[in-house]
């Protein structure tokens, strides 16, 4: 059932990733020129992220914040009405159009519509260190979205959202593609809401970069911790 399960899944990631690239062919006309007008820099923002059994992968996004974000401020923290954030690049993040590019790590197998959301490669710390929970989330491909994206998004703790992959993992070897199909419909629902888009500060008292510093040290900390017995 297992294996029947993901032979399936894999169908029906290559065959909807290329129908909905087809179908979306406006999108990768238009977005890009708003883009280019809005700001200097790439169209697309490629970064290192991780997948199933840890490996590395380029996963593509439309670019939604200025160019080298990721060393300033907050980091990979993105809060509400972070200034890293373009014009374009808010519209982008509020409609979850900047994740359409990785309908192309779909295609090609890096990633699956439905599994545990790729972190950034350095993002949980040492991979080969990784306590089980945390490990575990890698068992299945990454995915465009997921049960912890259901679930809450950037509205629960990055500990509560590897619980949830582990569930989705559990559910997957028992109901097979026939989960994924639930979960899709759930995404669909929480994206037109427009919910849970930007992440909690872990005090709302201390400046964002220093909430983001926190929140990176225990996020790491939690994720090295020793196994339970």
């Amino acid at each position: 059932m297992y294996y029947i399960g993901l032979f399936v899944k894999r169908l029906f990631d290559f065959f909807s990733s290329l129908i909905a690239i087809i179908l979306l062919l406006p999108i990768w006309i238009i977005i890009p020129i708003w883009i280019k007008i809005d700001s200097k820099g790439p169209v697309f923002f490629k970064q290192e992220r991780r997948t199933k059994n840890g490996k590395v992968f380029k996963m593509l996004k439309f670019r939604s914040m200025v160019v080298n974000a990721e060393s300033m401020g907050t980091g990979l923290f993105n809060y509400q009405d972070d200034p890293r954030v373009t014009k374009s690049g808010r519209f982008l993040r509020n409609t979850s159009i900047d994740e359409l590019p990785q309908l192309f790590n779909i295609l090609i197998g890096q990633m699956s519509i439905v599994g545990p959301r790729p972190c950034v490669k350095y993002e949980l710390g040492d991979y080969d260190t990784l306590n089980k929970k945390y490990k575990k989330r890698f068992k299945m491909k990454a995915g465009l979205t997921g049960l912890a994206q259901v679930k809450g998004r950037n509205d629960i703790s990055w500990d509560d959202k590897v619980v949830y992959d582990g569930i989705y993992i559990d559910k997957f070897r028992k109901w097979g593609f026939l989960y994924d199909i639930k979960i899709l419909f759930s995404s669909v629902f929480k994206v037109f809401k427009k919910e849970n888009i930007y992440e909690n500060k872990v005090d709302d008292s201390i400046s964002d970069e220093e909430s983001s510093k926190r929140a990176e040290e225990e996020i790491i900390r939690i994720a090295h911790l020793p196994d339970e017995e």
